[in-house]
């Protein structure tokens, strides 16, 4: 496959969405397949004037949006669920072909667009408050939500299209207009998405103009887009995911207007193979989660902890499942591992290799391949690194195929050194034994937002709040009560009595003849 048959089919993909040939050509934005490092398409970038304009479009949206009823807000959901049904394996080759994702993951990504938008739906007529009991008598409390405004969606290149339909499932359904600034690596899917948005927007029926143009909107370019929506106070949710580094910068801009953040960000996830454990089960959930997409999860096993009594058998297994895995051009069947996004990734993974060796890591893969046939492309081995202790490379998120193996003897020292890092996204526990199982999710085991027995730390379901601790940025987004976060609370008191008792037993009586 050659660079040019890789954007003439993206071409086509994208035409068959609605988007005209001459936005993937006219740019200066340029757009490259990690498949094979060339260019794919050029699309204009936005100015930050431009993205003035869309704030305040999205601004009127909001006034006519808010007061459309929810369960009419989750009508446009569902109508989007069927546009990503009819369009699901064209969107999800495109996500392959931008992110460098299999088949399989890429559709798996629209997947999750759909069941987020089905949960929404139901959502919409579930947006409770409550009802709460006063002190006084006569008086009636109640606590009620409603529509937040304008959220801008910042998402990274890894999830180009589910993680932004986490947000904005809910966001819509919740009465707020998207701004959405996806990675500057993968902004073909976010136009792909918002197209097929806009059919289902026309399906809709009767809507003002001002809603029809501002409820959702994409804007493209760099890190200066990012800042913008962080600094703007019309903008009072920014939900952002990505790097520690990024959430730094974007969580204190926001703070400092009193705004919101919704951030998710890195994940050094680990995993405790306890002697009770099920090997069969444990390799396949291991294999999975840390070679997955290249290693460029969010929720990518990175650091595993094998007890010594089962160590040399797991440990053998694992290398000789490592050297089974085919790696290749995601777009071929049986691919399980595509390339790594760029050549930045790839000096990162590098670089890392050689610190854990200086720290006497053994490392099993790790190396190039396939450079002869994608000289500009970047596809790895996935590394198995055994190491004697828990050192600052391990400490650090490396996104790549990266996985240090330790040993430990005591299951309560497992956990210190499992939490021993900055990151609190995924974590999960191996074992048939119900009390270190037990362990492992009580408060003083994993300090996760994620904490899974049996299973591996990737692959979560929507229906759960995706998110975690520490400078993973505490965000919760997708299922459970994510929705709040979209949506701001009021507490009101109705008094439908004749007399005006204070709360606490106050008195403050004066004269009623003055």
């Amino acid at each position: 496959m050659t660079t040019d048959t890789l954007a003439h089919e993206t071409a086509s993909l994208l035409a068959g969405f609605g988007i005209l040939p001459e936005t993937l050509t006219e740019g200066d934005f340029s757009v490259a397949s990690p498949i094979d490092g060339g260019r794919i398409a050029a699309v204009r970038r936005h100015r930050r004037e431009d993205l003035d304009g869309m704030i305040a479009a999205a601004e009127r949206a909001f006034l006519t949006w808010r007061a459309v009823p929810p369960p009419r807000r989750g009508e446009l959901v569902r109508l989007y669920a069927e546009e990503l049904r009819q369009h699901k394996a064209p969107l999800g080759r495109l996500v392959s072909i931008e992110a460098g994702k299999i088949l399989e993951e890429g559709q798996g990504e629209v997947q999750e667009m759909i069941d987020i938008c089905d949960f929404a739906v139901g959502l919409s007529r579930q947006l409770y408050g409550k009802v709460i009991a006063s002190e006084r008598p006569g008086h009636r409390m109640l606590e009620s939500w409603h529509p937040l405004g304008p959220v801008a969606i910042i998402t990274a290149f890894n999830f180009p299209v589910a993680v932004w339909s986490w947000n904005a499932a809910l966001a819509l359904v919740c009465g707020d207009p998207l701004i959405w600034k996806p990675s500057d690596k993968t902004p073909l899917c976010a136009l792909a998405c918002n197209a097929l948005l806009g059919r289902a927007i026309a399906r809709f029926g009767d809507m003002p103009d001002e809603l029809r143009r501002g409820l959702s909107q994409v804007a493209i370019g760099g890190a200066e887009l990012g800042e913008a929506l962080a600094d703007d106070r019309r903008v009072p949710l920014v939900s952002a995911t990505g790097s520690t580094r990024m959430g730094a910068i974007v969580g204190p801009r926001v703070a400092q207007r009193f705004g919101r953040t919704l951030l998710e960000l890195g994940g050094n996830n680990g995993m405790i193979v306890a002697a009770s454990a099920d090997l069969d089960l444990a390799l396949r959930a291991i294999l999975f989660a840390a070679v997955g997409t290249a290693g460029q999860r969010c929720t990518s096993l990175r650091r595993l902890f094998v007890h010594e009594d089962i160590a040399d058998m797991l440990v053998p297994r694992l290398r000789r499942a490592y050297g089974q895995v085919r790696i290749g051009n995601p777009l071929e069947p049986g691919t399980l591992v595509g390339p790594l996004i760029g050549e930045a990734a790839f000096t990162a993974m590098q670089q890392a290799l050689a610190e854990a060796k200086r720290d006497g890591g053994r490392v099993f893969g790790g190396e190039r391949v396939l450079a002869e046939k994608w000289p500009d492309a970047y596809y790895v081995r996935p590394a198995l690194v055994e190491m004697q202790e828990q050192s600052d490379v391990v400490r650090r998120e490396t996104f790549a195929p990266i996985l240090y193996v330790m040993r430990y003897r005591e299951l309560d020292a497992a956990i210190a050194t499992h939490n021993a890092v900055p990151q609190g996204l995924a974590s999960s526990i191996f074992t048939t034994d119900l009390r270190e199982a037990e362990l492992f999710t009580s408060a003083i085991g994993s300090d996760c937002g994620i904490v899974n027995v049996n299973i591996g730390p990737s692959g979560a379901e929507i229906g759960g709040a995706f998110g975690g601790e520490k400078e993973t940025g505490g965000g919760r987004e997708a299922g459970s009560d994510s929705w709040k976060a979209y949506m701001r609370r009021m507490t009101t008191t109705i008094n439908y009595s004749r007399d005006l008792p204070l709360a606490q037993g106050i008195r403050f009586e004066v004269d009623a003849g003055i």
